[in-house]
């Protein structure tokens, strides 16, 4: 795997403990319009850095992991864009409210849930595949 370089390193660690904070703030309903945004932005910084780290090697398993990875990294951003969604109402206004209800609004957490569980199993493995090497 090609590590990340200083700056990168920190932008990567900057966007999963802003995604953190985004989070927990709208969690517990505390300036949730605000912080949805700041989730958005670490979702974006942790993603691009993640997509950044490449795998040149001949191992099939490591190249499925990547592209399971970056499939985790594409439902953190749309948790993301479902979590400024649900804050501001944009679409809600174009549908009808039971329809907005069970698409749209708070389905945020199903996205983010799916993201974690697939990031946490593709970075086990690819640890213990890069061991085995």
């Amino acid at each position: 795997m090609r590590q990340l370089n200083k700056l990168e390193t920190w932008v990567f660690l900057g966007g999963g403990i802003l995604m953190a904070i985004g989070v927990g703030c709208c969690v517990f309903l505390w300036h949730p319009r605000v912080f949805s945004w700041v989730y958005l932005i670490g979702a974006l910084m942790f993603v691009a850095m993640q997509a950044r780290q490449r795998y040149d090697g001949s191992n099939s398993t490591i190249k499925r992991l990547r592209k399971i990875m970056l499939a985790s990294g594409v439902f953190f951003i749309v948790a993301g864009l479902d979590l400024v969604e649900t804050n501001y109402g944009f679409l809600a206004k174009s549908m009808s409210y039971i329809s907005y209800l069970a698409y749209i609004y708070n389905k945020w957490v199903m996205f983010l849930l799916a993201g974690a569980i697939l990031q946490l199993y593709s970075t086990h493995r690819i640890s213990n595949e890069l061991q085995k090497e």
